[in-house]
């Protein structure tokens, strides 16, 4: 422990992996792999840069003294330049060519989309494997009724693997968007102060076609299939947005299943795992809390509330561009993939070991299925004969009673009352066929193994050597 702020994204929550992709480290041997692919391609299309500079850049790139770079920056008040001072005190003879032509963002822009197609690749794997642990238990669950809420009132019949076929769909959802925009995501590219690439060009003598194959090479060897066309002095700050935006997509997915889950857990039907020793509550012992998905709940709405940040920085740019970007986007662009890593990590956690208690919810659908089910019995006794209205009206009677019982504490007997009645007397042989649950669940489990297969089984063949992942979980 320190007396210094600790961001609970690195202390709670975000895995080692994105950590180290956002940190110091990460960011600046970036900007050196940057300075190196530029001045080979420099060296490449003729610019006097030696292989011998090169090579001894390429040396030293680990060579990062932090310390050193602190006061060049307190001295130049510019972190860039800091950074270009510290490499080429180590690697001297490559000093005079470090930053040939480029403006600031030539690193730092570039860097930041590296960075986050890298990080949206850290994040695919995990949300394509909890998408697998809720396919598996669709799968095992697929026929076994349970009641249908709307309102969180009782409607109707589903199935316990058809309402996570709701969850699945939405993440599904997520997982191309995030491929979208990881396979969308453009290199700011070799584009100069203000994007019109005036100091390359007259570094090669004003030959527009080696100014643009610079250009090509630096983006295809840090890995991306193209550049913006143009820029200003940065790449466009809506690009953030888009991507925020499809992390909070993610966000939102991961709140509306870990929401439900809190619910089904209020109705003791399914909950989250819950450790040997774990502890519901410092007072109330006997509690068993659904931390993990309250903490899914709580860092989505962190998440989303992310993207309005973005929405104001792409909003608000100058022309060219302004700094006003710069403190807000060194927040907002790692805080959303930290915390989204730790909610990933969490909602694996949860999918990988959910309890289902099928006797509760045996007991809730019996407690439910006498009314849902009058109009099946309705309609079996008006086709052998008997009057619609006044079945209709016995019904209805019977139905009020039942509930009153239901309500003072008793238990449902509107199958009792309607075996009891003469005007049902055609059906009494049936009741126990019409009131089986299954009868009124549809094509639920027809719907699961139809939209695993011809869905989900798709989505996730791309990352099949990445799943069955088991997240872990620091309180």
């Amino acid at each position: 422990m320190t007396d210094a702020y600790e961001s609970p994204l690195g202390a709670r929550y975000a895995g080692k992996a994105m950590q180290a992709l956002f940190s110091a480290n990460t960011r600046i041997r970036t900007w050196r792999k940057l300075w190196i692919a530029l001045a080979t391609h420099e060296h490449e299309l003729g610019l006097p840069i030696s292989a011998a500079q090169i090579a001894e850049l390429e040396a030293h790139v680990d060579d990062i003294d932090f310390a050193k770079a602190a006061v060049y920056e307190a001295k130049f008040r510019h972190d860039v330049m800091a950074h270009v001072h510290a490499y080429g005190d180590v690697a001297p003879s490559a000093k005079g060519i470090i930053h040939l032509g480029a403006t600031s963002c030539f690193v730092t822009d570039n860097a930041d989309l590296i960075v986050m197609r890298d990080a949206l690749d850290l994040l695919l794997p995990p949300l394509a494997s909890a998408i697998a642990n809720l396919a598996q238990f669709a799968r095992t669950y697929a026929a076994l009724p349970t009641v249908a809420y709307t309102h969180f009132q009782p409607a109707q019949l589903t199935t316990v693997g058809k309402r996570a076929c709701l969850w699945i769909q939405d993440f599904v959802d997520d997982l191309a968007r995030l491929r979208e925009v990881r396979d969308a995501l453009r290199f700011r590219g070799v584009k100069g102060t203000t994007g019109t690439q005036a100091s390359f060009l007259a570094l090669f003598d004003g030959d527009h076609d080696k100014v643009k194959e610079l250009d090509r090479r630096v983006t295809r060897t840090m890995g991306f299939e193209r550049s913006y066309g143009v820029t200003g002095q940065t790449y466009p700050r809506k690009l953030d947005h888009d991507v925020l935006s499809a992390l909070a997509g993610v966000a939102i997915s991961a709140a509306k299943f870990a929401t439900d889950l809190r619910l089904l857990a209020h109705e003791r039907e399914v909950e989250e795992p819950f450790e040997k020793h774990q502890i519901g509550s410092s007072a109330m012992a006997y509690k068993r809390n659904p931390m993990r998905s309250e903490r899914i709940c709580s860092i989505a709405r962190f998440v989303t509330s992310l993207v309005d940040s973005a929405a104001q920085t792409a909003m608000n740019q100058w022309l060219e561009r302004t700094l006003d970007d710069s403190a807000n986007r060194r927040l907002i662009l790692p805080e959303s993939f930290l915390a989204t890593d730790g909610m990933l990590a969490t909602a694996l956690n949860v999918t990988s070991g959910l309890v289902v208690h099928e006797a509760v919810i045996a007991a809730h659908v019996q407690r439910e299925l006498p009314f849902m089910a009058t109009e099946e019995i309705l309609m079996a006794a008006t086709k052998a004969g008997g009057d619609r209205q006044h079945l209709h009206e016995r019904i209805r009677q019977h139905s009020i009673a039942a509930i009153d019982l239901v309500k003072a504490g008793g238990r449902n007997d509107l199958f009792d009352r309607i075996a009891d009645d003469t005007a049902f007397a055609v059906v009494h042989g049936h009741m126990k066929d019409l009131t089986r649950p299954e009868r009124f669940i549809g094509r639920s489990a027809e719907q699961v193994h139809e939209f695993l297969d011809t869905s989900v089984a798709p989505a996730l063949a791309p990352y099949a050597n990445d799943l069955g992942a088991h997240g872990d979980v620091r309180v």
